[in-house]
C-alpha cells in the first residue's frame, strides 16, 4: 500500500524537523503540514526587536523561510530556494505570536511557486512571502513508500 500525499508529507516534515536547528532556535513551531502546504509559528521575543522596538524583518523572513520549506520538501524530494520575496505590510511586537502558512500556487517538473502569509495573533497580515523552489537530487527522507 503507497503512502498518501498526507502521509509523504508528515513524513517528510518529521525528517526535516530534527535538523532545523535555526527554527528551533528561534522558537518556530511547526502547526501543520500538507501536500505542498505547511503552517508554522512564532512568538516575538524581546531579543528579536531592532532599533524601532518592532520585530526584526529578517526574523519574520525566517518564519516565512522555513514554513516554505516545509512545504516544498513536503513531496519528499529535495527542494531548495531559488528566488524569494517578501513585502512587510505591517510591524510585529514584542509578545506579538505570527503565524505562517504556506501554500503551493504551482509546481510544474522540478519548479515550484509557494506563496507564505504572514499574521499576528489578531488576523492582521503582517507579511507576504512568495518563493520559488527547485528539485534537487534525492528525497527527504528514505521511508517505505509501500
Amino acid at each position: 500500500m503507497h503512502k498518501t500525499a498526507q502521509q509523504l508529507a508528515e513524513s517528510a516534515a518529521a525528517a526535516l524537523s530534527p535538523r532545523d536547528h535555526a527554527s528551533h532556535a528561534l522558537g518556530i513551531k511547526l502547526l501543520g503540514v500538507g501536500p505542498g502546504a505547511a503552517s508554522m509559528q512564532m512568538r516575538v521575543r524581546e531579543n528579536m526587536a531592532n532599533v524601532h522596538n518592532t520585530c526584526h524583518g529578517g526574523l519574520i523572513y525566517t518564519l516565512a523561510d522555513s514554513t516554505f520549506a516545509y512545504a516544498c520538501n513536503s513531496h519528499n524530494k529535495n527542494a531548495v530556494a531559488v528566488t524569494c520575496l517578501i513585502e512587510y505590510m505591517r510591524p510585529a511586537y514584542v509578545g506579538d505570536v505570527l503565524t505562517a502558512t504556506g501554500a503551493e500556487q504551482g509546481l510544474e517538473g522540478r519548479n515550484g511557486v509557494y506563496d507564505i502569509r504572514v499574521e499576528n495573533q489578531k488576523g492582521e497580515l503582517v507579511a507576504l512571502f512568495r518563493g520559488k523552489s527547485t528539485q534537487v537530487k534525492g528525497e527527504v527522507t528514505d521511508l517505505d513508500r509501500r
